[in-house]
Parts: C-alpha cells; sequence; structure tokens
C-alpha cells in the first residue's frame, strides 16, 4: 500500500472534477438563471478539497500496486458524490441525504432521482445532471488516465478497477493511455451524433445536448418530469432507441468496427448478437402481452411502447414513455428481470453483463452434458474463443456474491419500511443502475424515509463497481501487508 501515491491521485482527480463545474457555471452565466454563484461556489471549495491532499504530496513517485488502484477507485467515487452533492444543496437546496443521493445517482448513471418539478429548473442544473451521468458513463478514472499521462505507471491499476466487465485485461490498443483515448473519442463521437439526431428528429437544441448526454451513458436522466413521455414523437424514440443500444454495446466491438469500416463486428461478437436477440424477443413478447390485455390495442402502438421500454430498462438507461409499474401481468416485472442481465461488458450500461449470464448459460449447459458422460472434457466457449477456467470462476463468485448482496440489500430495505414489492423493485433500480423500480419507486425516490436513500446509495455505488471493487475493501486479507 501506498498512501502518499492515492493521496495524490485522488487530489488529481477532484482537480479534474473540479474544472468540469465551470461549464454548468458558464451556462448560467449565459442565460442569467442565478446559478453561477452556487457553482463557482461548489467549484472553489471542490478545487480546494483537491489541493489540499494533492500539493503535500505532489513529490510523490511511488507506482500504484493493484490494491492501491482499488481503493483510489473506491475512495474517489466516494469523495466524488459527496462534492458533487455541494451544487444540488448550494442550488436548488437540497438536504444533504437527497443532494448526495441525486449526485451519486447521476455518477453511477443510476436516473434514479428524488427531485420533481425538472421542467421549472434552472437550466444549468438540468444540464449538470446530464453531465454528471456522461462523466459517470465512460469512468472520470477512465477519463483521467486519457488525459493525465502524469498518471503513468499506475493507470492500468486504475483501468482494470474501473472498467466494467468480467475481462479486464483486455486493451483496444497496445498502450493503455491510446486505449483509454480510444474510448473516449468514440464516447464523444456517439454523443456527438446522438444530439444530432434528436435536433433533426425536432427536439429543441438545449433537451437535446442533456438528453445525448444521458442517452449515451445509459443514464436516463432527463429535462421533464414526464421523461420521454414529455416529446410523443416516434422519431425521437427511434433515435433514443438506436443510441441506448449503442451505448449499451461494448466499446471494443464499436473500436474494431471503425478500424475495418464494417458493421460486421456487431453480427460476429456473440455477446452483441444474444443481446440484440434478447431485445428483440423481449420487445416482441412484451408488445404481443400489451395488445392482447388490451393496454395498447393498436399493434402499431403496443410494439411501439414495448420497444422503446425494454431497450431503455435492458441498457439500464431508465427512459419511460409511460409508466410501466401500471402495466398489466407480468409485464413490470419482466422488464426488471430484463433489467438485472444488462447490457454488454465494456459499455455504459447496468446490470450483470450479457457476457456473464452467457457464460454462466455455457457452463451449466457443459455441468448438464457431463453427468451422462463424466469423464468427457469439453471447454466453455464464447464464439470461437475459449474461456479460461479462472474467468469461468471469476464469473461464478460475481454471481455468488451478487446474488448475497441483492438479498442482503432487499432485507434493508425491507427493514427502513418498504414493503416486498418496493424493496424488490428498488434494489434491482439501484444495484443495476436502473433508475425506476415499482410500487413506491416507480416514479422517484424523493417519498422514501432517510434510511431507505442511503441503503440505496450504498447499492448504486456497489452496482457501478461490480461488486467486488468496493467488497474488496471489506477483507482482511486486501489490507494484509
Amino acid at each position: 500500500m501506498r498512501p502518499t501515491a492515492v493521496q495524490r491521485l485522488i487530489g488529481q482527480l477532484l482537480l479534474l472534477f473540479a474544472v468540469t463545474l465551470l461549464v454548468p457555471a458558464a451556462i448560467a452565466l449565459v442565460t442569467g438563471d442565478g446559478e453561477a454563484p452556487h457553482f463557482l461556489q461548489s467549484f472553489l471549495l471542490t478545487a480546494a478539497g483537491g489541493l489540499a491532499l494533492w500539493l503535500p504530496v505532489r513529490r510523490a513517485t511511488a507506482e500504484l500496486t493493484a490494491r492501491d488502484g482499488f481503493l483510489v477507485v473506491s475512495l474517489f467515487w466516494v469523495v466524488l458524490g459527496l462534492c458533487a452533492a455541494l451544487p444540488f444543496m448550494l442550488g436548488p437546496h437540497l438536504r444533504l441525504v437527497d443532494a448526495v443521493f441525486e449526485a451519486v445517482s447521476g455518477f453511477t448513471t443510476t436516473g434514479a432521482t428524488v427531485m420533481s418539478g425538472l421542467d421549472a429548473l434552472p437550466p444549468s442544473v438540468l444540464l449538470y445532471r446530464a453531465m454528471l451521468q456522461w462523466l459517470g458513463g465512460m469512468g472520470v478514472v477512465v477519463l483521467a488516465v486519457a488525459v493525465m499521462p502524469m498518471l503513468g505507471v499506475g493507470g492500468m491499476q486504475l483501468y482494470r478497477a474501473e472498467i466494467p466487465g468480467p475481462m479486464k485485461e483486455e486493451k483496444l490498443t497496445p498502450r493503455l493511455l491510446q486505449t483509454a483515448r480510444a474510448l473516449w473519442l468514440i464516447y464523444v463521437g456517439l454523443t456527438a451524433s446522438c444530439a444530432l439526431g434528436y435536433r433533426l428528429a425536432g427536439m429543441e437544441g438545449f433537451d437535446a445536448i442533456a438528453h445525448a448526454l444521458t442517452t449515451v451513458s445509459t443514464g436516463g436522466f432527463s429535462t421533464h418530469d414526464a421523461s420521454f413521455g414529455h416529446f410523443r414523437s416516434l422519431g425521437l424514440e427511434l433515435v433514443a432507441v438506436l443510441f441506448m443500444i449503442l451505448g449499451a454495446v461494448n466499446f471494443s466491438v464499436h473500436f474494431t468496427a471503425l478500424r475495418r469500416l464494417s458493421l460486421r463486428p456487431y453480427l460476429t461478437d456473440p455477446e452483441v448478437r444474444t443481446f440484440l436477440v434478447a431485445l428483440a424477443l423481449g420487445a416482441v413478447v412484451l408488445a404481443v402481452m400489451l395488445a392482447r390485455t388490451g393496454t395498447y390495442p393498436e399493434p402499431g402502438s403496443a410494439l411501439r411502447h414495448a420497444l422503446f421500454q425494454v431497450v431503455s430498462v435492458m441498457t439500464s438507461t431508465g427512459f419511460t414513455t409511460a409508466d410501466f409499474s401500471l402495466w398489466p401481468l407480468f409485464a413490470p416485472v419482466f422488464l426488471i428481470y430484463l433489467g438485472l442481465v444488462g447490457g454488454c461488458a465494456g459499455s455504459t450500461a447496468g446490470g450483470m453483463k450479457v457476457v456473464r449470464v452467457l457464460l454462466l448459460a455455457r457452463q451449466a449447459w457443459r455441468e448438464l452434458t457431463r453427468l451422462p458422460h463424466p469423464r468427457s472434457v469439453q471447454a466453455v466457449r464464447i464464439g470461437r474463443r475459449v474461456v479460461n477456467d479462472r474467468t469461468a470462476a471469476t464469473v461464478w463468485s460475481f454471481f455468488s456474491v451478487y446474488v448475497a448482496s441483492y438479498v442482503a440489500l432487499m432485507v434493508l430495505f425491507m427493514a427502513t419500511g418498504m414493503d416486498q414489492v418496493t424493496a424488490f423493485s428498488a434494489v434491482a433500480a439501484c444495484l443495476n443502475n436502473l433508475g425506476p423500480g415499482l410500487g413506491e419507486v416507480s416514479a422517484s425516490f424523493q417519498h422514501v424515509n432517510d434510511m431507505a436513500k442511503v441503503v440505496a446509495i450504498a447499492a448504486m455505488l456497489l452496482g457501478r463497481l461490480e461488486v467486488f471493487t468496493l467488497l474488496v475493501l471489506f477483507s482482511p486479507a486486501f489490507w494484509r501487508r
């Protein structure tokens, strides 16, 4: 463990985040919405905190170890949530718990909110919420690796701790710095394309930018209380569907497709194929149910609502065109289960990730075929690639810890006074960074008690850091020399 290196990096990362606060401050000055002093105060406080951490150890040259990487990422996300809450406390005057909840929900791209009256909020505050999700989508730590070469040798430890998915050793390019920059160039390109698509489809300029930031990041914060239902536009919904899917696809596949100037990588990657098939089947099943129950009698209308909601939930974005918690039969729970699966590894989406579910299914099938032939040797494959035993064991470990965490969090939510349905969906909404739930949290977390919000904050961080990155800090072995 190298405390000085950890302190130096957290200070640098806080300074980096402080700079981003100048963007909504500038928007506030231009629009005259009165929020500029609040953002400038937040900037000064965050920058002062970063300098206080960085200056005493600025000359430290110790390299990061793997343990240091986990510690930096976990600590930074916690500290970041506190600092990002400052504008919410100073501007909309949220209480501390509510402000931290909103900030953590933004950075973890969960999209759950405690705020209402979004249509009347100042533009700078709405843009700030969207920026939090955009920064959190790819990860501020990966951003730091991309633009701060001074992180140097220790960058790989941060990258492994931050990037979602079971195969963290993979890089798009031979050098880590190039990999991080490639990720962010693709991310920025998708965001700009999404904003342009929204604008061409009829969305106002400000809304187009704000929703592009939260679509590609699969975050789901909107500038309107009615979310995407505010626009009532099929064209805008189709643009959203396209870019939610692109945000939830492994960015290494985007990289390969761009390098080859071909769509073939999307069709040949087994995880992406499985993801797209699941989206299509889910939309068809839900559309048939909505049409048969008379919720949306017209087949076209049923398919439209089913497609948008299935894509929004499975990509963990959380945009809504209707309150799906009021849909009949199994529809709400069906959507929640799709959210548990989530998007692809190496994407901005939440959930367990499609590749993990695919690996679990392949391993289960292998065990079934081994029962009548116990001496047979069969490899687990994803496409043409043989999955090594260590990766397979890690996936099973993740799944077991994920299930245990889900149960523990559900019990904690129920201990705060939630009913079973609300508690079940609240864990799904937070642990999978999904956003909307069922019951009391179908619209927002505004009316739940403070203890439930604290549990939700912990669940959102646990889900964003994919369980192990945070839980490893509580292992005695982590602190042993």
